[in-house]
């Protein structure tokens, strides 16, 4: 074979060897990240795979949203690459995982009671105890006098209150329920907070876009959902009066204003946000995070991983605001790094470069 010939074969050898290397994975190997559970974020986190595929061709984030409870269950059981919720695991379920797992905060966001009044155009107002008693049952119609001492001009019709909430487990629910149960004591004593309870009355619906879709469709409906869901399904929201007393609506200022409050921040960065004395915060508003064991155990995926969160809580909080999300607050920030960096796969930390 003459060596021209030969040039030729190596060259397309090396070639075709060298594919993909560009991708930020050092072997050039394809890896495929699957995630699962809360809804509160999925389309946040569905922006942020397209996103990062586009970055790193190499790696392919596959997210389902199934519900916090699905995602805790999924991760604690390792048949996921890393879970996620909105409602922080209890002791008793971080001893039931398969090793120690770290809750990493990715954005905040609100819940919001959604209702579909077609009567009454402007925004309502609603109170906690208000909120709870409906969803205790006790407020049964739309023209309830505690209602329309909230919402004099509203012209509130004489039609009945029909709940509708999370019929799986939910972050979301954890979120409301957790407000609910700080400003209203018979709420604290019922059904409490968690991301199931036991519902005293109303109906229930799969998901975020369910419990959304169920209000868009039945007038005299009352419901909760991350804000997004709300404003991309047009459907009406209230305000929510606050411990300072002021009836703020959910924006991604009045977020950042209730996370931003919180001063005694726990090292596991599992806490609660919701009802902060603070003026100008939202009172449901709400962390959501990643779960992901501490001690990975596949080096491809681990470092993929941690690479993907690192660019998510920083780059990635650019993307945030546009879809009614608020980013992380600069003073949580550090904390996430240090997390991130101690993750390890047989003893030795990925992010050691940073």
């Amino acid at each position: 074979m003459k060596l021209t010939a030969v040039l030729v074969i190596l060259s397309f050898v090396l070639a075709v060897a060298g594919c993909g290397k560009d991708s930020g994975d050092p072997d050039g190997a394809s890896v495929s990240l699957i995630g699962a559970g809360a809804t509160f974020p999925q389309p946040l986190y569905a922006k942020w795979s397209a996103q990062y595929a586009r970055i790193n061709p190499n790696v392919k984030i596959n997210y389902q949203g199934i519900g916090s409870g699905g995602g805790i269950r999924q991760i604690s059981e390792r048949t996921v690459d890393f879970g996620a919720t909105d409602g922080p695991m209890t002791d008793a379920q971080m001893q039931k995982a398969q090793g120690k797992l770290l809750h990493i905060p990715m954005t905040l966001g609100a819940v919001v009671p959604i209702y579909n009044l077609p009567e009454v155009s402007k925004p309502l107002v609603f109170s906690g105890p208000v909120l709870a008693d409906l969803f205790l049952g006790k407020i049964t119609k739309w023209n309830d006098p505690r209602l329309v001492e909230l919402n004099p001009d509203a012209g509130l019709p004489d039609r009945p209150v029909t709940t509708v909430h999370r019929s799986d487990g939910s972050g979301t629910s954890y979120i409301f329920t957790d407000y609910l149960s700080k400003v209203s004591q018979e709420w604290r004593g019922g059904p409490g907070k968690g991301t199931t309870v036991n519902w005293p009355s109303g109906r229930g619906a799969k998901g975020n876009d369910g419990v959304a879709a169920d209000v868009k469709q039945n007038p005299g409906s009352l419901g909760y959902v991350e804000l997004i869901y709300a404003a991309n399904n047009n459907i009406s929201y209230g305000a929510v009066i606050n411990a300072k007393g002021e009836p703020i609506l959910a924006s991604i200022e009045s977020v950042t204003r209730a996370a931003g409050s919180f001063e005694d921040v726990p090292n596991d960065l599992r806490m609660s946000i919701t009802n902060p004395d603070a003026s100008g915060a939202y009172p449901i508003s709400g962390m959501t995070w990643i779960l992901i064991y501490q001690q990975q155990q596949d080096p491809g995926k681990a470092k993929a991983l941690v690479d993907f969160l690192w660019w998510a809580t920083h780059d990635g909080q650019a993307m945030t605001a546009p879809l009614r999300y608020a980013p992380l607050p600069e003073e949580l920030l550090s904390r996430v790094e240090q997390m991130l960096k101690s993750v390890t796969v047989n003893g030795s930390p990925l992010l050691s470069d940073r």
